[in-house]
């Protein structure tokens, strides 16, 4: 059983011990009051226990959630037991049984749920007046007694249960619910892991690519560059299987101003001219996702684009990267961008991307700390 299984099982099972207390020891106790001013023999006193049982075993199976398992045998003992008090002997709260049996089973009913309610109040105010067959000693109090009160009964109780049913109803659907969005959570969850460690494994074997393939071209005429090279992939790679372990561990942060310098080193590395533009700063918030956005981009330009210049802006509310060397091509589908833009608009912010005259565009910005740096003013 998995473990949300086992969640909703135990939930209902403690729905179903609530049920048992708040609803069998009122049933039996009104049922054997009941027993005791109708019963004038003993085999009265039998009978009415007979159909007082029914109620009992049927409220048990409704507390189950399973009551139309039982449902024929519960209906038939307690119609015979108010038809026998009612024509065989002066057994006016006979129709007890029915009247707790029938308002659990009918709000369970697949459908027809309304005519079976009708058909329910009929029979209940027919059998009763059945005694007007045997008995005419004072109609009026006969109809009272055998139509009115237990017809009565069986409207107010069947009208009850029905919301009731569709409360138990939603009180499912919520833990449904709660169990969708437990769900969800950990998709979500998924989703970001498996984007950050994109980020940071990714971005790694690109710049190892760059790297290898600027030490092969050095090889036979500088072996100190060379060397530092070897050195950078060295250090760059321990520095991967740090930032692993502190995503694996939740302990991830990046620093905007280390990705600045890092994403400036790596287009140089590339041959390509880079131009940082620093107007102000970010709170630590936003600068870690601006930074996430820095990575990206950086790792999308080297990939996909045939640069000569890059330019970074990072403003107060944001950051804007700007790259020349596009294909006149549609925009491409940039995934890593994708999910960015969905954890920018979950903390305020918004991604745009645009691609005009071979210039590719990508820009975060909070807009909030645009407006809050304004007020202050």
């Amino acid at each position: 059983m998995t473990g949300k299984a086992a969640k909703r099982t135990k939930t209902q099972e403690r729905m179903r011990k609530l049920n048992l207390l708040t609803m069998l020891p009122p049933l039996a106790a009104i049922g054997a009051m009941l027993i005791a001013i109708d019963a004038r023999a003993w085999w009265q006193a039998v009978i009415l226990a007979i159909g007082v049982a029914a109620a009992m075993v049927a409220s048990v199976w409704w507390a189950a959630g399973d009551v139309l398992r039982v449902a024929w045998p519960c209906l038939l003992v307690t119609a015979a037991v108010w038809l026998l008090g009612a024509a065989v002997f002066d057994g006016h709260t006979a129709f007890y049984g029915i009247t707790v049996v029938g308002p659990l089973i009918i709000p369970k009913l697949p459908r027809r749920r309304g005519a079976a309610a009708l058909g329910l109040i009929a029979f209940v105010a027919a059998a009763g007046a059945t005694k007007l067959l045997v008995s005419h000693e004072d109609i009026p109090a006969m109809l009272i007694l055998y139509v009115a009160i237990p017809t009565g009964v069986a409207v107010v109780a069947t009208g009850l249960m029905i919301p009731g049913q569709r409360f138990y109803d939603l009180v499912e659907e919520l833990e449904r619910s709660r169990e969708r969005e437990a769900e969800l959570a950990v998709i979500r969850e998924r989703m970001r892991f498996a984007s950050d460690l994109h980020d940071i494994q990714g971005h790694t074997l690109h710049v190892v690519k760059l790297k290898l393939a600027l030490a092969e071209k050095l090889v036979h005429s500088d072996l100190d560059r060379v060397r530092e090279e070897l050195r950078e992939l060295h250090a760059l790679v321990g520095d991967t299987i740090s930032q692993t372990k502190e995503l694996a561990y939740a302990q991830r942060r990046l620093n905007l101003s280390a990705e600045l310098e890092n994403a400036k080193n790596l287009f140089e590395a590339a041959g390509i001219l880079v131009r940082v533009d620093r107007e102000a700063e970010v709170d630590a918030q936003a600068g870690e996702l601006l930074g996430q956005v820095l990575r990206e981009t950086t790792t999308n330009i080297l990939r996909h684009a045939q640069a000569k210049q890059v330019r970074i802006t990072l403003s107060a509310s944001g950051i804007a990267i700007v790259n020349d060397g596009v294909p006149d091509a549609p925009l491409p589908e940039l995934s890593g961008l994708a999910t960015l833009r969905q954890r920018l608009a979950d903390s305020g912010g918004e991604l745009t991307v645009a691609q005009k005259d071979r210039r590719f565009v990508t820009a975060a910005a909070f807009p909030h700390n645009r407006k809050a740096r304004e007020d202050s003013k």
